[in-house]
């Protein structure tokens, strides 16, 4: 989780593209979730992370990502995060996703909601395996 938003973004919400080439759909907004904190999974060259994987997050997941060291769960006021539950929304890094799917622990994605540059790292075709 970032402690700092970016001022401007390069693509607009708008003109975000998702995997499957069509405008960006909004990922969700309680919490609200993205880079940009926004709700939308769309990064530009400073989120070193690239937090573009539209995700539902369950408990399996949530209880792998405290494990590899990414506590999702505990809420953290000054950055306005309420901690994530199961059935939450939320954009993942792509390549933390990548790591749980190889490891068996991917949740499942929204493709409409991922933004286009994932598929820089991740196969559409992995991505549908798992999506909602």
């Amino acid at each position: 989780m970032s402690s700092s938003v970016p001022d401007s973004p390069l693509v607009s919400a708008s003109e975000a593209r998702n995997v499957l080439d069509e405008p960006l759909e909004l990922c969700g907004c309680s919490p609200l979730t993205g880079w940009y904190r926004d709700g939308y999974c769309r990064t530009d060259p400073t989120d070193l992370g690239r937090h573009s994987v539209c995700c539902v997050v369950s408990e399996a997941f949530l209880t792998y990502a405290r494990a590899q060291g990414n506590d999702l769960t505990t809420p953290v006021p000054e950055f306005q995060f309420p901690g994530l539950k199961p059935g939450d929304a939320w954009c993942v890094c792509a390549a933390r996703w990548l790591e749980a799917y190889e490891d068996g622990m991917a949740p499942p994605v929204r493709l409409a909601a991922c933004e286009r540059s994932t598929l820089e790292l991740i196969p559409l075709e992995v991505l549908r395996e798992h999506a909602v």
